[in-house]
């Protein structure tokens, strides 16, 4: 297959054009040339701009597009009006963020949210209707040969957001270990590696229209994730629950301090999205075990990421509710 990846040399885009040419595809790179350039010197690397500059994509023709990096629907109609008489489809890297209503479980058949100002592109403030607003723009564009990829929360190596790779790192680091809320508070997320492969045959063979990707493929709690992960990387941690309540009060930020952790009603079903129809369509998960211990490897060689909920205030928080 001859594959166009927009984007593909930070992180998902990473994985995406990594498997795709383990997997002996054709692949075509489209970026600005700015971030870790030397990647990948077995594909085609074609230097341009999403906003203004896409003469490197004319007069080719790939069998289909992985659009990793679209987040504002102007731009995103670019690209878009100008692959469509030359890809067979078009696979968006959308979000769960893009329904209106987090707070129950969910399935693709929910309502999607709406900009206020559609003339606005401000990525974040509006991400999830923004992704929305992208969707509908393929969706006029490609009818059924776009397929919208609603992601979950994306871990695994090169995740720079640090939004999963925490709770390994915190895990390895032993001791005594800030746990958020309660342990049966759901969660999910997705291995980036897993998602990559699996958009990969998606662009090859569809389906097309919206569809959840996230996991594990059973339920999945906070305190099982946690139980998990001391098992795996093989630690004496000690977990210490405390009151969402009370973290809040503290001050302590929900999903960017602490990953995973949820307490903010409006999102409490965040969490619970329905994975049924990315399970018909092929959609394999790994262990979390794998996910957890692969990422951990990454981040000790990494340096500092994102920052999340310094160990300075993890031990003050302990020291005054849970007596360590």
């Amino acid at each position: 297959m001859k594959l166009l990846v927009l984007g593909g040399t930070v992180f998902l885009g990473r994985h995406v054009v990594a498997e795709a040419l383990a997997a002996g595809h054709d692949v075509t790179i489209f970026t600005r040339g700015q971030t870790n350039p030397g990647l990948f010197p077995d594909a085609e690397r074609l230097i341009g701009d999403r906003d203004g500059n896409l003469d490197a994509l004319h007069r080719q023709t790939w069998d289909g597009v992985i659009d990793t990096s679209g987040f504002v629907p102007r731009i995103v109609r670019q690209s878009g009006e100008l692959l469509r008489d030359a890809v067979g489809r078009y696979v968006f890297v959308s979000s769960i963020s893009a329904y209106a209503d987090l707070s129950r479980p969910y399935d693709e058949s929910a309502v999607t949210g709406k900009l206020d100002d559609p003339s606005s592109e401000e990525v974040s403030l509006y991400y999830g209707p923004l992704k929305a607003a992208c969707e509908r723009v393929l969706d006029e564009l490609y009818g059924d040969r776009t397929t919208l990829i609603r992601a979950g929360l994306i871990g695994g190596p090169y995740d720079q957001t640090d939004r999963f790779t925490y709770w390994p790192v915190r895990i390895a680091e032993d001791g005594d270990v800030l746990a958020p809320g309660t342990p049966d508070a759901p969660v999910q997320f997705i291995d980036a590696r897993d998602l990559a492969r699996w958009m990969i045959e998606l662009a090859a063979e569809g389906p097309g229209g919206p569809i959840n990707a996230t996991g594990p493929a059973t339920p999945l709690t906070m305190g099982d994730l946690l139980d998990r992960l001391i098992s795996a990387i093989g630690t004496n941690c000690r977990l210490h629950w405390i009151d969402s309540e009370v973290l809040m009060e503290e001050g302590v930020q929900p999903w960017t301090e602490l990953p995973l952790w949820l307490p903010d009603p409006d999102y409490a079903g965040l969490p619970l999205a329905n994975i049924d129809r990315a399970r018909a369509a092929g959609l394999d998960l790994r262990p979390v075990e794998q996910t957890a211990i692969d990422t951990l490897e990454w981040a000790r060689t990494a340096g500092e990421q994102r920052p999340t909920l310094s160990r300075e205030k993890e031990r003050e928080l302990l020291a005054k509710y849970a007596g360590t």
